[in-house]
């Protein structure tokens, strides 16, 4: 299958992230178009990595079904609307225009990434103080909500909690950290019994007819890190299954995460769409259909 890594329907284009690429349809809702675009370390590659936009949009589905009884969340409908072309199908959702509430919502429940450069270095995850003896991939002593800004372009930057009640509000916050903790801990037993460990993941909500509403896309492995529970080691960095194997092979070459971005060989993009074909079979339980 040919990677799609660019849309242009006759549509008046709302948005375009480093991967989604979101359309308003005439009645007011909006298409959200998942492509097959890679970012790593905030560079877009040229290379698409095929299935992966089918694979975030159908996972995304998936949870949302399974946490619509915690908070509701903005899918209308998954079927294509009529006259838009047939590569759009098992990649798209119509979903509620709702506004965004501006913080990324991030649950931690294991030490990685940079969390863990922040931990060796001050004994703390984003400002929270955590008890010596930690490891890399240690599992925390409870879930942390550790919510950052939203940045348009490069790295988000991670608020304290008083920092995140004057961005939306104290009332809101305590909500969407509430909803961020329950969604993790939810999602993470479901993942467990799946022989999957959800280190970490962000969420996005929205305002939609006064109610706080889960948008974006929930628990792929675009938005969290998963882990092999049966490979899980404490003291090192686990295999996972997102693109992490393209962020390994990018070291590998010392590339200096500047634009534009290198070459990806036919290989490094095969494998990465096994991991992600990995990750929907693991979780869901299905078999992926190509």
């Amino acid at each position: 299958m040919e990677a799609i890594v660019s849309t242009d329907l006759p549509l008046k284009r709302f948005s375009k992230g480093k991967v989604r690429e979101t359309y308003e349809l005439p009645d007011g809702n909006l298409l959200m178009v998942a492509t097959d675009r890679l970012s790593a370390f905030d560079v877009v590659f040229s290379e698409g990595i095929p299935y992966k936009g089918i694979v975030l949009t159908e996972l995304s589905l998936f949870w949302f079904e399974k946490l619509s009884g915690i908070v509701e969340n903005h899918l209308i409908s998954s079927r294509v609307p009529a006259g838009l072309p047939d590569y759009l199908k098992r990649r798209s959702m119509v979903v509620k225009k709702a506004k965004p509430i501006k913080l990324e919502c991030v649950v931690r429940g294991y030490l990685a990434g940079s969390g863990l450069k922040e931990y060796n270095e001050k004994g703390t995850v984003c400002g929270i103080p955590l008890p010596p003896g930690l490891k890399n991939s240690s599992k925390l002593p409870q879930p942390l909500f550790t919510p950052s800004t939203k940045a348009d372009v490069g790295h988000d930057i991670n608020v304290d909690e008083k920092e995140g009640q004057r961005i939306v509000g104290k009332e809101t916050y305590e909500r969407i950290k509430e909803l961020s903790l329950r969604i993790y801990t939810t999602a993470a037993e479901y993942a467990a019994k799946r022989g999957v460990i959800l280190a970490d993941t962000k969420f996005e909500f929205g305002l939609y007819d006064g109610k706080i509403i889960l948008i974006d896309e929930v628990l792929t492995p675009d938005s969290s890190r998963y882990w092999p529970a049966d490979r899980y080691e404490v003291g090192k960095n686990q295999p996972s299954y997102d693109k992490q194997y393209v962020r390994d092979y990018l070291e590998g070459i010392g590339w200096d995460k500047k634009p534009p971005a290198p070459r990806l060989p036919p290989e490094v993009v095969a494998k990465t769409t096994e991991k992600y074909i990995e990750a929907y079979e693991k979780i869901t339980g299905k078999k992926f259909k190509r």
